[in-house]
């Protein structure tokens, strides 16, 4: 075979001894394909490749005897088998690895800070931190662990628990007033928690830090356990705690939803008994 036959080199696409041109150039093929081009004929798939029609040919062949496409004679398309590409590569992720794409999308689209977190014996610990800037005298990054009692994640991370665990969390947790704002009566936050778990979200105001607003819901594995919190934060001189339940709560729901498709193409996730979903 030569390289005539097999179609253009791309500049960026350095031959050495290490790389394998016809994996590359066979990826290239189903590439080619996506949401606005579902159904391709040989020459579209040529054209859009850069490949020799013969060349084209040999890989989409090769691909419909693997199951990975379909043709009637004329027009090629995939397969749902090759999403068991993207699921080998999705079972191999931890919870940080498949959020953080979502959070920084959340980020993008509201132009506020966002995190997730886990909960790790009474506090909050993050996992995933996207800032937009900063909006708090304490700076966070992944590891950064504050009292579940008092933040919007870490609340709803409470409302996860079960109703004997929370009442031991309650019963040894030393309700220290972080700003004269915070929720340090165990009736009122047991109360608190309750509500959020009918109604599928937490916001609070001013108790982690005077001046920082947060909002949160749960991220759940299949079997619907909590097993992180994404929230959005912003300052409460810019934004009022109705425009975090209109605006923002919205695409933290959309977020939230996103990334629980994604873990549920995990083993450890779907299957809601991995190191995570014990938590």
């Amino acid at each position: 075979m030569t390289q005539a036959d097999e179609g253009p080199v791309t500049p960026d696409r350095e031959q050495t001894r290490d790389f394998v041109q016809s994996l590359s150039r066979g990826l290239d093929v189903i590439t080619a394909f996506g949401p606005d081009r579902q159904s391709l004929t040989l020459s579209d798939v040529a054209r859009i490749t850069g490949l020799t029609r013969a060349t084209a040919r040999r890989f989409l062949l090769t691909l419909v005897e693997l199951g990975y496409m379909r043709t009637d004679g004329k027009f090629f398309s995939l397969t749902p088998h090759v999403l068991n590409l993207g699921f080998s590569y999705l079972s191999g992720l931890s919870l940080t690895e498949v959020a953080h794409p979502h959070v920084q999308d959340l980020v993008s689209t509201v132009h506020e800070s966002s995190s997730v977190a886990v909960l790790d014996g009474d506090d909050v610990v993050y996992v995933v931190r996207v800032p937009t800037k900063r909006i708090m005298t304490v700076a966070i990054s992944v590891g950064t662990r504050f009292p579940a009692f008092a933040t919007s994640m870490g609340r709803i991370l409470l409302a996860g628990l079960s109703s004997d665990q929370l009442e031991a969390y309650l019963e040894r947790v030393n309700l220290v007033p972080l700003t004269r704002f915070t929720v340090t009566d165990p009736k009122r936050l047991r109360q608190m928690i309750d509500e959020i778990r009918a109604e599928g979200f937490a916001i609070t105001d001013q108790e982690l830090e005077e001046g920082l607003r947060s909002t949160a819901v749960p991220i759940r594995d299949a079997g619907g356990n909590t097993i992180a919190a994404i929230n959005l934060s912003a300052q409460a001189t810019r934004v009022t705690l109705a425009h975090m339940r209109d605006e923002f709560l919205p695409h933290l729901l959309e977020a939230a939803h996103r990334i629980e498709t994604d873990l549920a193409a995990t083993d450890r996730y779907a299957k809601g008994n991995g190191e995570e979903g014990a938590r």
